[in-house]
């Protein structure tokens, strides 16, 4: 490429940065190591009316955010996620949508010598196609086996790698041979922008019942607070009120103060018999009716006995 060429490309690449970022207000910055150009075509296509894709050399992206940023000071949060590998996912849409479309682009891939493990890898019990001459190379690996009708049999499941570890070249042969394929590669999430605000993509699984059960534990906790210390508060009133209303209930009961809520509670301790439940004495007469029939039958059966016998 010629240097006129190559100088129109970089404006071609600013002029594009700068429409992108001044259209769209939410934006996904994503991990886009081991993304094959199909992968990359599939999502533009799966993005298409509903965002764009922004990928480029870190250091242009810098710059296109920082001349952004003149106009939009919100966008300079950009910068310090630019690291490594990294691509814009644009988009003024559902952010929950397009994060579940971003995902839905993964693809199962084999483990690669000298790759980190993003997963732990567990090998399973199983009844390999392999023959017996392999046997060392799983003894190698401190795998469990048995020969069954001529192939090599795992006994047990083995955990094989670790998140973070480096695949090996026996871990790597020894996959490739029982044909798994454990990783999957697309574009992983790191952050998300919205209007300015940064945040974990974490946040986007919260629901509203979620929210409620925390704003509902915050309101308990400042309620218990507020009653221990005495100091009164929206979120301790009702709770003051219904406490007051116990005491006058328990002053009523041993003196002579009477008002319509403490009527029942006196008349309860007053004559307590006047409330026991008549129930438990039917369900007693109610089995004694049942059981009879079956008392019946029994010596109907002992008379038919002795007539056949006598």
């Amino acid at each position: 490429m010629v240097k006129g060429d190559r100088q129109a490309w970089k404006a071609a690449y600013f002029e594009k940065a700068r429409k992108l970022l001044g259209t769209y207000e939410k934006i996904f910055i994503c991990d886009a190591d081991n993304v094959t150009s199909k992968q990359f075509q599939e999502i533009r296509t799966g993005m298409r009316g509903q965002g764009e894709i922004l990928m480029g050399k870190n250091t242009m992206m810098k710059k296109a955010i920082r001349e952004v940023a003149n106009q939009n000071p919100a966008v300079d949060k950009l910068i310090p996620l630019i690291k490594k590998n990294v691509g814009f996912v644009m988009t003024n849409g559902d952010l929950k949508t397009i994060r579940d479309l971003i995902q839905s682009y993964k693809v199962p891939a084999a483990a690669k010598t000298g790759a980190l493990s993003p997963v732990n890898v567990e090998v399973p019990a199983q009844q390999t196609s392999l023959g017996p001459e392999k046997t060392s190379f799983f003894q190698a690996l401190s795998i469990p086996t048995k020969i069954t009708r001529g192939l090599i049999e795992i006994t047990g499941k083995v955990s094989l790698l670790t998140a973070g570890d480096k695949v090996g070249q026996s871990e790597a042969t020894l996959l490739q041979m029982l044909g798994i394929r454990p990783f999957e590669y697309g574009f992983d999430i790191i952050s998300v922008y919205d209007s300015g605000s940064v945040f974990s993509p974490a946040i986007l699984d919260i629901t509203e019942d979620d929210i409620r059960a925390r704003f509902c534990a915050g309101v308990a906790n400042v309620a218990a607070v507020s009653l221990n210390i005495g100091y009164p508060t929206i979120a301790s009133v009702p709770h003051s009120i219904a406490n007051g209303f116990k005491n006058l209930m328990a002053i009523a009961a041993v003196t002579d103060i009477e008002f319509p809520e403490v009527e029942r509670l006196k008349a309860y301790l007053a004559d307590p018999s006047a409330f026991a439940v008549a129930a438990p004495v039917e369900e007693k007469k109610e089995e004694a009716a049942a059981a009879a029939p079956v008392e019946e039958s029994e010596e109907s059966d002992d008379d038919m006995g002795f007539d056949m016998f006598g």
